[in-house]
């Protein structure tokens, strides 16, 4: 058991690592994933906005975009890096990678817990701009607190469905 824990935290802290210099270093810098990822993130959210019978601010570019908003609000939201959900895809995959478990259910299990992380972003992204237009002054609390527990909630969720379910690793209390 000690030597399990040992070498996960080893494979957590060493995956993470590379993540870390990957990211700074060269992804953030030299490719557009954020940029990508926000432009993204803002489409699906208007879409799923437009849907739900919201008119938009319109905005006439050919450009990415990091902005999204409902007509008539107090202002638009703007989705930085921070918030494109990039750290916790990797931050998922990296628990899932130093954990036990086959391979092959690994190859499956990122990849859809990642697309449910991004899944779930694309939910908050739309309750906040809900939230920006109909109670702007509960927007800070909401993004700070309520959706932060609620995102890193669900996370912890896919990692213990991993463990219990999917990695078929027997536990002690078993």
């Amino acid at each position: 058991m000690e030597r399990d824990l040992t070498r996960f935290l080893g494979i957590g802290f060493l995956g993470y690592l590379f993540w870390y210099v990957a990211y700074q270093y060269f992804l953030k810098d030299q490719t557009m994933m954020d940029e990508y990822l926000i432009h993204s993130m803002v489409v699906s959210a208007e879409s799923v906005l437009r849907w739900l019978g919201y008119g938009l601010y319109e905005i006439n570019t050919t450009e990415l975009r990091w902005q999204i908003g409902i007509a008539d609000s107090l202002g638009m939201l703007q989705i930085g890096a921070p918030c494109d959900g990039l750290v916790l895809f990797a931050l998922f995959a990296v628990f899932i990678l130093a954990f036990p478990g086959p391979a092959r259910r690994k190859l499956w299990f990122i990849p859809a817990g990642i697309g449910l992380i991004h899944l779930a972003n694309l939910v908050r992204v739309v309750s906040l701009v809900i939230i920006q237009f109909n109670r702007p002054e509960s927007l800070k609390f909401n993004h700070d607190y309520t959706w932060t527990v609620l995102i890193y909630a669900f996370i912890f969720w896919l990692w213990y469905l991993w463990a219990v379910r999917f990695s078929q690793v027997k536990l002690e209390s078993e």
